[in-house]
Formats: C-alpha cells, sequence, structure tokens
C-alpha cells in the first residue's frame, strides 16, 4: 500500500499492507459480487482498448457509513487482480496541478483510493448564488 505522504517530502510512502480479504471472505450480495468480479475482467481486455481508442481503466464509487465495507473490497478487489493500492486524502493535494503530479507517479496496475471525498470538498462555494438563500431548495452546480 502506498499512502501519499506530505510530512514525508511529498510523495507516496511504501507501507507494509496485508489484508488477507478476497472475494470469498467480503459479506456483499453474491449477484453483485459476480457482477463485481466479472467487471473486473476488463484487465485482460487491454488490447481491445486500445483499438477502440479508450482508457483502460475503471472507476467505482464506494459509499457507505464506517463499517460497511468498503476497504474489505477494495483490498478484495486488489487482491483478485494482484495490483497494488495507493491512498489518497485530498486535504494534503495543494491545487490541480500538484494533484496532476501525484497521479503520474502511480504505477501502473494499481487502485487509487480517494477517501472521505465528500469530507475534502468545499460543497458550500459550488451552490448556484440564486439559490442560496436560507430555507431555500439547495441546487449542486
Amino acid at each position: 500500500m502506498y499512502p501519499y505522504s506530505a510530512s514525508m517530502g511529498n510523495r507516496w510512502e511504501s507501507v507494509n499492507f496485508e489484508q488477507p480479504s478476497s472475494f470469498d471472505t467480503t459479506a456483499m450480495n453474491d449477484e453483485l459480487k459476480r457482477s463485481v468480479k466479472g467487471d473486473l475482467r476488463f484487465i485482460k481486455r487491454k488490447d481491445f482498448y486500445k483499438r477502440i481508442g479508450k482508457a483502460w481503466k475503471r472507476g467505482y464509487l464506494l459509499y457507505g457509513p464506517p463499517g460497511t465495507g468498503k476497504s474489505s473490497l477494495v483490498a478484495a478487489m486488489a487482491n483478485y487482480l494482484k495490483f497494488d493500492i495507493y491512498d489518497l486524502q485530498l486535504a494534503s493535494v495543494h491545487g490541480d496541478s500538484f494533484l496532476r503530479k501525484m497521479l503520474l507517479k502511480v504505477k501502473s496496475k494499481s487502485i487509487l483510493v480517494v477517501e472521505d471525498i465528500d469530507c475534502s470538498l468545499d460543497l458550500p462555494t459550488r451552490l448556484h448564488p440564486a439559490m442560496t438563500t436560507p430555507g431555500a431548495p439547495k441546487v449542486w452546480s
């Protein structure tokens, strides 16, 4: 596992991470489990993605309260694919160009986890100005 470390020279720091999670041990609806495993088979189709001009990657949004298995699912996915995990807290990012530099350092065959993204965004600044009066419904842009 490679958490991003601002205190250690702004770099990805290698940390020993042994998470034995697998799809066999993950508590999850069987049909959903099969669906996720099936979707992960995209890994074997790199040439196909190149041929059709699409990015050879996947993105998943996992949400829910603490303790519902999000991290265990990520570990199961990484173990299934034999990928590394990179862990990013957005609070350590100092702008778009800084984020780009960090992302370019992520190795191929890795899962990038952006933790608690909802806690890292200044959401009130994204409200439509006309809809910010007290009691008015909120419109996100």
